[in-house]
């Protein structure tokens, strides 16, 4: 989800008004309270909009939208997330993050703290990016000692319908997750046609995805996911490739996917992130795949 390297540190803090925040902010502040998951503080700016459903369990949902469907040339989306002790949130997208043919390019930049015994899921859709366009977006990630993420990041080749395969002028995101200061990841994925043909580098592929899972609570889907990798039977030609990876210190995985289609790489996430729904008290996948 996001473009810059700014670094989170002990003051963060999010603004308490609307007015403090710039065209395309969004804040979100998520607190455990009476045994639930509560957004306690919502702001947004447009063209980002902010919308909080009610979830079955004590976990607390937010999807994040934009104002006609997609960013546009100039459009720089900038999130932060605070997840108190103890708070368990889903953020995720109303739909795949379209951005659109421009010179300009957009961008969208994500920071979060995730306190001690809380959990954070970002799930968001998948981006898509339109022949002609530029996408940049960074992601920092800061943990404390017992905090627990689950991070999904991923891309499609384009409006393949429309014969715009791999067919954008530029992909560049950056992740970067650390726990009590520490680097646990720095992950980047740079897209050019300047260093060659995206299209043919991706080969038969049109859906790559990247998925985090590190802390306490997740510690052992982590294991199982990465054990489920290693046994997966090899092929020559394989419709899905994937791969998983420890973090630094062993402090959870890296997990990598490239399928041959949207569905065909959701329902593997799916799968592999089956302990999601008990965690958040609910299926955030029930209506999505």
């Amino acid at each position: 989800m996001l473009a810059s390297s700014v670094l989170l540190s002990s003051n963060f803090s999010v603004p308490t008004s609307a007015s403090e925040v710039l065209p395309g902010a969004g804040r979100l502040q998520f607190e455990r309270i009476c045994g639930r998951t509560v957004l306690t503080r919502a702001i947004a700016a447009s063209p980002l909009r902010v919308l909080n459903p009610q979830s079955a369990g004590p976990s607390s949902w937010v999807y994040l939208a934009t104002y006609g469907g997609g960013l546009v040339g100039g459009d720089s989306l900038d999130i932060a997330i605070d997840t108190g002790p103890g708070a368990s949130a889903l953020v995720a997208t109303q739909a795949s993050t379209k951005v659109y043919r421009s010179d300009l390019g957009a961008s969208q930049r994500l920071r979060a703290r995730v306190a001690d015994d809380s959990l954070l899921v970002l799930l968001p859709d998948p981006v898509t990016a339109f022949s002609g366009s530029r996408y940049v977006q960074e992601q920092h990630l800061e943990l404390e000692k017992s905090a627990s993420l689950v991070l999904v990041d991923w891309l499609t080749a384009g409006r393949m319908a429309s014969g715009e395969r791999w067919q954008f002028d530029g992909y560049t995101s950056r992740t970067f997750v650390r726990r009590t200061g520490t680097l646990l990841l720095h992950d980047a994925i740079s897209l050019t046609p300047g260093d060659g043909s995206v299209a043919g580098r991706m080969n038969r592929f049109n859906c790559v995805a990247t998925v985090v899972v590190t802390g306490p609570a997740v510690r052992a889907a982590a294991a199982r996911v990465a054990g489920e990798i290693d046994t997966a039977p090899l092929a020559r030609h394989a419709d899905l490739l994937m791969s998983a990876a420890p973090l630094a210190g062993g402090e959870g995985m890296l997990v990598r996917l490239a399928g041959l289609s949207v569905d065909q790489v959701g329902g593997v996430l799916r799968r592999f992130l089956n302990f999601v729904p008990s965690l958040l008290g609910d299926d955030p996948w029930s209506c999505k795949f």
